[in-house]
């Protein structure tokens, strides 16, 4: 039986912020990376060095456009690292669904010149002389369903992440058309005989940059964490299973995302959808395709996202960690209580039971064992439930149970804090990205009146951000005054619950995830 999975749509998960932090203007000495030298500013209290828009690869446009990451353009003198680069191309960032402004890009500037990542250090900067620290470092990845986002998002900001003895970087990536697009001429030029994983090819050029200049801002390039949501969490996913990041981070945190239950698409039927952009963008050759405007393409090219190119990703995420041929990494993982996107009409208690019957047709009774349509209130919960089980849910669960079958430490969690909101937004609850600005202290950054956040929600953030933290250095989220958080194994299925407190409990759906991931895979 086929049953349809829910599809991400760009709209759907354009989840990064509008509000961009100024800091002060204070000018610092001189860091030298690779390209050449470069200032930044410092937070009010002059406590963290903060360097924005630097320049990771050379800009992707003209005849660069499709191509792996090229070194990046080296500069006379020193260069001002005060503003953040442009975001990728990509559609008018505009609030919708749970996400206000603060969780929203900038409006502007958005450009195929993007290739620019961020750093907050609390190190003491010495000139062109390393710091004496090695500070942990944590590596941050937009969501944005591989079709939006960007690192100039408030609730990514990094300056309360360096407070707690954290390095911490976030990097652009090419979305959209520009950063997955696949065509037999791009796999004829390539050198691979692969084409479409561009935006991936980015990040791992974002890692290596680190690895090779991360000391200079008192980071350890030997203790790197991976950190991502939604689309950045199935981004970490690929890089934990592509060998081009191997030796580049030995840890991963990995929030509402990973690729395993559904896999991606072939190579070759990548070229067959980018042979029909280009028809449809009226284009006879590669040639011609980088030579039309990107706005053209950005209105007639499809949403894409990573596929099976046999390079980036030489067999899917399944088989990769099937094989054992997987980055080695320490991981946490998670997802939220009520990220289901089933934001539209809900079916009625009759038309759901239908719809599963038709669906599962045999196994339509246990399906709704775990997921029941008696009255229609339970038919609705049933189907956000399941929403959030499909596209999150057994992804996490699922990436977790291997990593703790293979004997590796993994820590689980569930955020199911109901943030406060008022009108409209009071509906969602603990909805998909809401707990970014809890696990990154960003609480700071959220509109008020929208969320009028309580006591309890500012204590719960300094707690979770410190389980983040403390991870980030050591591999183990645990420390003194805070709740144990165990580690995952497949037979208690402890997890670490984030309602209004931190709480370790059995996982509540886990036979339900089971039944669900195996109905998937069968399909």
């Amino acid at each position: 039986m086929k049953t349809p999975i829910p599809f991400l749509s760009s709209s759907l998960l354009l989840l990064l912020g509008l509000v961009a932090y100024t800091p002060a203007p204070v000018r610092l000495d001189v860091v030298r990376v690779e390209g050449g030298q470069i200032s930044g500013t410092s937070n009010k209290d002059g406590d963290v060095a903060i360097f924005r828009g630097i320049p990771f690869a050379a800009p992707p446009v003209g005849p660069l456009r499709w191509k792996a990451p090229q070194p990046v353009t080296p500069w006379n003198g020193v260069r001002k690292c005060d503003a953040f680069g442009a975001s990728p191309m990509q559609g008018n960032p505009s609030p919708f669904g749970p996400w206000s402004a603060e969780y929203l890009i900038p409006k502007e500037p958005i450009s195929e010149d993007c290739l620019y990542l961020n750093v907050w250090t609390g190190a003491k900067l010495a000139g062109e002389k390393r710091p004496q620290e090695r500070l942990p470092v944590l590596v941050w990845i937009y969501g944005g369903g591989f079709n939006s986002g960007g690192t100039g998002c408030a609730i990514y900001d990094g300056e309360a992440t360096a407070k707690k003895g954290v390095v911490f970087v976030s990097i652009n990536y090419r979305v959209g058309p520009f950063g997955f697009f696949s065509h037999p001429e791009l796999t004829a030029e390539s050198g691979h005989k692969a084409s479409g994983n561009y935006g991936l090819m980015d990040q791992v050029a974002g890692l290596q940059w680190v690895k090779k200049n991360i000391v200079a801002f008192g980071g350890d390039p030997n203790n790197v964490t991976i950190a991502g949501q939604s689309a950045g969490s199935m981004s970490v996913n690929c890089m934990v299973a592509t060998p081009l990041a191997k030796g580049l981070f030995n840890k991963a945190i990995a929030e509402s995302g990973a690729g395993f239950a559904r896999p991606y698409p072939s190579l070759q039927q990548a070229e067959e959808a980018g042979q029909k952009m280009a028809q449809t963008l009226g284009a006879s050759s590669l040639a011609e395709l980088r030579a039309k405007p990107a706005d053209e393409i950005l209105k007639k090219g499809q949403g894409r996202g990573p596929i099976v190119d046999g390079y980036v990703l030489p067999k899917s995420i399944a088989d990769i960690f099937a094989a054992g041929q997987e980055n080695d990494v320490t991981l946490l993982t998670g997802w939220n209580e009520d990220e289901g996107m089933n934001f539209g009409q809900m079916k009625n208690a009759e038309a759901y039971r239908k719809q599963i019957q038709e669906q599962y047709g045999d196994r339509a009774t246990e399906f709704l064992k775990f997921y029941p349509g008696t009255t229609d209130t339970e038919a609705a919960t049933s189907q956000r439930n399941l929403s959030r089980d499909m596209i999150f849910g057994a992804q996490n669960y699922t990436w977790a149970n291997i990593q703790s079958k293979k004997g590796k430490k993994v820590y689980v969690y569930r955020f199911a804090r109901k943030i406060p909101a008022t009108g409209e937004y009071a509906k969602y609850g603990a909805f998909h990205t809401g707990e970014v600005p809890y696990a990154y202290d960003n609480l700071q950054f959220i509109d008020k009146n929208l969320r009028p956040l309580e006591p309890v929600d500012h204590e719960l953030a300094r707690q979770i951000s410190t389980y983040w933290a403390n991870f980030t250095k050591t591999g183990n989220p645990n420390r003194k005054g805070l709740p144990q958080w165990p580690v995952y194994a497949t037979g208690s299925r402890q997890i670490m619950l984030f309602g209004d407190q931190p709480k370790a409990t059995p996982l509540p759906d886990g036979p339900a995830l089971d039944f669900l991931f195996t109905t998937m895979g069968k399909r």
